[in-house]
């Protein structure tokens, strides 16, 4: 048996390379802008994904903490109430409808968001309070910080279609698709989304 083919097997058992995407999201007047969600899919098939451990979104100072949650398909939610008054915590959203009626302390059971969109937030009792969940039907997506940057690692190099989503849109709709291929190297992409910059 010749050498070629003694080295064939390790050939082919060796890992695709995999590099990082940074996706850098700038309001309309281009600062940074925070809790935008980008969303990687490949331009076809799909992506094997799987549920996350157990996310919590509590509610303090009559807020909800944090703003916008990213979670993939099939994740349950806490809500922790951490005030002294109670909240009736709901959604109404195609992507998740449910209701955690008036209650103090942590309920019994977390929420399981099955299905793949945005689910917008609410308190029945504090009309002021909101917060959104994306659910994500792809391991590909982040969300940015603060410095307007979501970084999603270990892309395998290929072809992708890259949506962009934030609070500030109208509706729950995520900004235009764009394609991108991309390849073993790391690589930074900007996007402007029509957001106003927040007080």
């Amino acid at each position: 048996m010749s050498r070629t083919l003694l080295a064939l097997p390790l050939l082919v058992a060796l890992p695709v390379q995999a590099g990082a995407l940074v996706v850098a999201v700038t309001d309309a007047a281009g600062q940074p802008l925070v809790d935008a969600v980008a969303l990687l899919e490949p331009a076809a098939g799909r992506a094997a994904v799987k549920p996350m451990e157990q996310v919590e979104i509590s509610q303090a100072k009559r807020r909800f903490q944090p703003r916008v949650t990213l979670v993939t398909v099939g994740t349950s939610i806490a809500f922790p109430n951490f005030d002294t008054v109670r909240h009736h915590v709901y959604s109404f959203s195609a992507a998740k409808t449910f209701e955690l009626k008036l209650y103090a302390g942590v309920p019994a059971a977390p929420v399981v968001f099955d299905k793949p969109g945005i689910a917008v937030l609410g308190c029945n009792i504090h009309d002021r309070m909101a917060a959104w969940v994306v659910v994500a039907d792809t391991p590909y997506a982040a969300r940015s910080g603060a410095d307007g940057l979501a970084r999603i690692d270990a892309v395998p190099p290929g072809d992708y279609r890259l949506t962009v989503w934030h609070p500030g849109l109208p509706g729950t709709a995520p900004a235009a698709p764009q394609a991108l291929t991309l390849d073993a190297a790391d690589r930074q992409h900007a996007v402007r989304l029509p957001v106003a910059a927040e007080p």
